[in-house]
């Protein structure tokens, strides 16, 4: 077995598909973390330039970003160098990741701020009482969720900021950032379901 040790990559210039070929063999092979530093060294600005060129924002091109070189790490043996280069290979999983994500956080929410302007036509009494209990249904099914969930709905929604804004005022990574508020959405659509506030999808 010939020796993949750093002395072999430092003089490895990663210019040709041939070289990059070699590192993610190494890392495939024989799990080569000097192999997969000098490959992410490689990959790691330009695949975030991809992203942010995408519309990612920055937390979430580093968030996809450091799920691709995961992938990358832990899947090296499915690279097959016959089918695509490594480039394409990386950037078609940064891609689909960047799907998913959008898929993930495409949640279909129902903003209490707009119950006031339904049918705002009839202004008759019992238009008004039905408003009222509408109204109350609603606060009564945000004050229902944790704590923890309510305040980062508020700042999403009222207070209008990012996740990335969210995580960076609380302290708290970003990812639990999203799972915390799409926990939340879940649980106030079923509440607003049940009280006949909105229909059941």
């Amino acid at each position: 077995m010939r020796d993949t040790g750093s002395q072999n990559f430092g003089v490895i210039r990663l210019s040709t598909q041939e070289q990059l070929g070699e590192l993610v063999l190494a890392v495939a092979r024989d799990r080569d973390r000097e192999a997969f530093a000098r490959l992410f060294d490689h990959f790691g600005p330009r695949l975030h330039a991809y992203l942010l060129r995408l519309g990612s924002d920055a937390g979430s091109a580093e968030e996809i970003l450091q799920d691709v070189m995961t992938t990358l790490w832990t899947k090296a043996h499915l690279f097959d160098p016959t089918k695509s280069s490594l480039a394409t290979w990386l950037y078609r999983i940064a891609r689909n990741r960047r799907i998913d994500t959008l898929r993930r956080d495409r949640l279909d929410f129902f903003d209490p701020m707009d119950a006031p302007e339904i049918a705002a036509e009839d202004e008759g009494a019992d238009r008004r009482i039905d408003m009222q209990v509408r109204e109350d249904r609603i606060r009564g099914s945000l004050e229902g969720l944790p704590e923890e969930q309510l305040s980062l709905v508020r700042m999403a929604f009222f207070d209008d900021l990012s996740h990335s804004e969210i995580a960076e005022k609380t302290g708290l990574p970003l990812g639990t950032v999203k799972s915390r508020i799409r926990l939340a959405f879940t649980k106030l659509r079923r509440s607003l379901e049940a009280n006949g506030v909105i229909d059941a999808g």
